[in-house]
């Protein structure tokens, strides 16, 4: 398996890019293809005594500047290593693309180069977040600020799909995020939504708050990238703010002690809570899996955005999503 990786995309590139990339040929049984300035990856490999067996490097000085609108990609930016590594995906000289860059220009890069799937109308971003019980999808966090309804159809289908072929969960359950539970609560938008979610192939749980997301009850909760992003930065807040409340808790003699006890399951706590364990949202309805890790990614961020791409490869993901937008007739 050959997963490309956009070798200067994120705030801590190069470096923490390579060195992810490496540990994932070493642990994963993986081959990577780096796409950027090949002399720099080389002089960083030298410098940190990485190896580059298991290693192809796709030459480009140009990297994407975060600050410039998305579309620019796909001209100003079409030499860019995000650009180029979206290319050699959809040249199939890779089964899977990761970056750390602009969401954006990566959104737009993996709807015009990559090109959607059949049947999709939008790519969806799709984090995987901890809950009570696990971990849900949401989706969309952020690529499609308005969504009409059957867009928000499309993307618990291949939600659903994600959580059946990678999650491993047999008939997820996949929630409406809404104001309240009941089906006529929310804006015209959110009520023509529900009904036609009632209709899908897909195990309908109905209406979800905003509260009830961090008890794990759906698999699967879908909204406009709006509502989404919204709620995906409230929960990484409130992540930061749990880790730190925790810390001051155990500071002095006392809570030391008392951190001592219980040190293992503050650490499966911190570890649960922390994005870098996850590696990064897959960007569904893609013709080929795309991962966008975080921009703040540092090796272990990196390596298990890869460990998820190649998840994506393995379970067949798109497979699976054709399969389910086949059934719900959108093919």
């Amino acid at each position: 398996m050959r997963i490309v990786v956009d070798a200067f995309g994120g705030d801590n590139a190069p470096i923490e890019v390579i060195k992810g990339a490496e540990r994932a040929v070493r642990e994963l049984d993986v081959d990577i293809v780096l796409v950027g300035d090949k002399e720099k990856i080389r002089h960083i490999a030298r410098e940190q005594g990485i190896p580059l067996e298991g290693f192809h490097v796709i030459h480009t000085d140009s990297v994407f500047d975060i600050h410039e609108e998305p579309t620019k990609i796909l001209k100003e930016y079409k030499d860019c290593s995000m650009a180029m590594g979206l290319r050699a995906l959809a040249e199939g000289k890779g089964d899977a693309f990761v970056s750390a860059g602009s969401t954006g220009a990566l959104t737009v890069g993996g709807t015009f180069i990559a090109k959607r799937l059949k049947g999709i109308k939008r790519p969806a971003l799709a984090p995987l977040l901890p809950s009570d019980k696990g971990s849900f999808m949401l989706l969309d966090a952020g690529a499609n600020t308005e969504c009409r309804p059957e867009m928000v159809v499309t993307f618990a289908l291949m939600g659903a799909a994600y959580m059946e072929a990678v999650g491993g969960i047999f008939t997820p359950k996949v929630g409406l995020l809404n104001i309240g539970t009941e089906e006529t609560k929310g804006r015209p938008v959110d009520v023509e939504t529900y009904k036609l979610l009632q209709s899908a192939p897909i195990e309908f749980y109905g209406n979800v708050e905003a509260r009830e997301l961090p008890l794990g009850e759906c698999d699967v909760v879908v909204c406009d990238g709006f509502t989404g992003n919204i709620a995906l930065k409230l929960y990484e807040g409130m992540g930061k703010y749990f880790g730190n409340t925790l810390k001051g808790m155990l500071k002095g003699f006392p809570g030391t002690l008392a951190g001592a006890l219980i040190l293992k399951k503050i650490k499966a706590f911190r570890k649960k809570m922390d994005y870098k364990e996850v590696g990064g949202a897959v960007l569904l309805g893609v013709s080929k899996p795309v991962i966008k890790a975080h921009g703040s990614s540092d090796e272990t961020a990196f390596y298990n955005a890869i460990r998820q791409a190649k998840l994506c490869v393995d379970g067949d993901i798109i497979g699976k999503i054709t399969e389910k937008l086949t059934s719900d007739g959108n093919n």
